[in-house]
């Protein structure tokens, strides 16, 4: 490994929610910098004015600090390399743009959309397959290298649209070691001669990237799959700069597929299956649509992060369940798979449940209690910390707890008719009002006792367990749901149990 300082950047762009994909690529970047004692940035790429959208930047923000990824240099950190929103920074890409056509190495373009669209139209009519601007189409269009010096600077003086090209040289093989890919190998007529400036005084993502990733001294590029045709690009432009002995190692991580498997996981794709693809609920600014979030849909922050992590990456043990530091100690971006990572709904949730039941029934109690006052429902700490111990297992998030303890909270007014149809008999009422008179009788109403009196009674009437206690769930419950029928007693008290098993003789026909 580069033996400088780790220093890793992630650099999103803020023209909308942060898809789980890019909560991923931060995810791991952040736990490569703490693996080897670096350092995490975090950089705004901005320079796309007409794709911002309001609020984007501030929700990037806020989904990284749910996650629990902590930002070392930043907006809001500051650090010895800023500003760190490149709006901020245009300044300084005009200067190296300027570097490269001094060099020759790039050169000025004042081709209109109609005469690009002319071109590759003529192309197209001649069956080229490579429709670009290259090494042999710039020869035919309106640029600094097909113009005089007094015609080119003639046109930037009377205010001309242009950008700035990267001159890509011809016939040259571009090798790169990539540390999850292995070796890249390109040759340069593949490719097109991409802009690097625009006549709006912004950079584009190819030249603000590279400047940017030089002065902030970054020591490794780990990005997206989606970013490998840009690798060589990359290169030449580190080249170019005379930069080549403080270039990046590069590593792109694979996509996250559909749970198919068929292509890349996107917002249409959670939408048709009822799971989230944000890591917060997002509010569009212009359309007010609502996308749902991880953190709204009730996953736990860390189970939400150990998920990602699982994503295209194991330790290379059976040990599923991390925490962020664990992680982080056992990270190693040579064990990051090629192939895509298929998304499970199902496994984000079991995840989810394992950290439900890591935790204690107090801090998930406390969690409920929000649920129940939302309801009007006033109850003590000490019954829910008990119901809490009864269904957390139950659980995939707290949000199931209504459902799995309602009927602690309210008392049956109706009764499920496919449970009546195969649990209660004949003899059910009688049975359950000679153990309500047994009840009645007891003084200490807790488990251990109400076990005794329940044992005593069906061996006293000669009959199996089951046919007491499946009516005296749907006496209690209203449904054949819930933990220990006894359990459900207890947290009731004596009062209320005797009245609903008075109720359900009455009501259950």
């Amino acid at each position: 490994m580069d033996k400088r300082k780790v220093r890793v950047r992630f650099a999103p762009s803020p023209t909308g929610p942060l898809h789980i994909g890019g909560v991923r690529t931060a995810l791991f970047n952040y736990l490569f910098a703490k693996k080897h004692n670096g350092v995490f940035i975090l950089r705004i790429e901005d320079t796309d004015q007409t794709r911002f959208v309001q609020g984007a930047e501030e929700y990037i923000i806020e989904s990284l600090k749910w996650c629990g990824i902590k930002i070392d240099e930043g907006i809001e950190e500051g650090g010895p390399y800023g500003p760190y929103r490149q709006s901020d920074r245009k300044e300084l890409y005009k200067e190296f743009s300027q570097r490269l056509i001094d060099s020759g190495q790039a050169y000025f373009a004042f081709d209109t959309p109609e005469e690009l669209d002319k071109m590759r139209d003529r192309l197209k009519d001649q069956k080229n397959s490579v429709q670009q601007y290259n090494a042999v189409t710039r020869t035919e269009m309106k640029n600094s290298l097909t113009l005089s010096d007094v015609e080119t600077k003639s046109l930037i003086k009377s205010g001309s649209p242009y950008v700035v090209r990267f001159k890509m040289p011809e016939n040259q093989s571009i090798v790169v070691q990539d540390i999850v890919r292995g070796t890249v190998t390109v040759n340069t007529n593949q490719l097109d001669d991409k802009v690097l400036f625009k006549s709006d005084g912004m950079p584009t993502y190819h030249l603000a990237n590279i400047v940017d990733d030089h002065l902030m001294k970054i020591s490794h590029v780990i990005r997206g799959e989606e970013w490998l045709p840009s690798l060589p690009l990359h290169v030449l432009l580190y080249r170019a700069f005379g930069w080549e002995e403080t270039m990046p190692e590069f590593a792109h991580l694979p996509l996250l597929l559909k749970p198919n498997g068929q292509g890349k996981l996107s917002k249409r794709d959670g939408d048709a299956m009822g799971f989230p693809v944000f890591p917060l609920k997002w509010t569009d600014p212009t359309s007010g649509d609502v996308s749902r979030g991880y953190r709204e849909d009730g996953y736990f922050s860390e189970a939400f992060v150990n998920m990602l992590a699982f994503l295209g990456w194991n330790p290379g043990t059976e040990e599923e369940i991390m925490s962020l530091n664990e992680m982080s100690f056992s990270f190693d971006l040579n064990k990051v798979h090629k192939a895509g990572a298929k998304f499970d709904p199902e496994k984000a949730k079991w995840f989810n449940h394992k950290y439900l039941v890591k935790k204690t029934s107090a801090k998930l109690a406390n969690l409920y209690q929000e649920i129940l006052k939302s309801k009007n429902i006033n109850a003590p700490d000490e019954m829910v910390n008990k119901i809490v111990c009864l269904i957390k297992d139950r659980a995939n998030f707290v949000s199931d707890f209504w459902d799995q303890s309602y009927f602690f909270f309210q008392a049956p007014n109706k009764y499920d008719q496919e449970v009546i149809k195969k649990r209660w008999k004949e003899e059910t009422p009688k049975l359950l009002s000679d153990l309500k008179k047994q009840l009645e009788k007891v003084e200490e109403f807790d488990l251990a006792t109400l076990e005794k009196v329940v044992q005593d009674f069906v061996e006293k009437k000669g009959i199996g367990l089951g046919q007491l206690m499946n009516p005296l769930r749907l006496t209690l419950v209203g449904a054949g749901i819930g933990p220990g029928v006894l359990e459900i007693a207890e947290l009731l008290g004596k009062e209320e149990t005797i009245k609903r098993i008075k109720s359900g003789i009455e009501n259950i026909k």
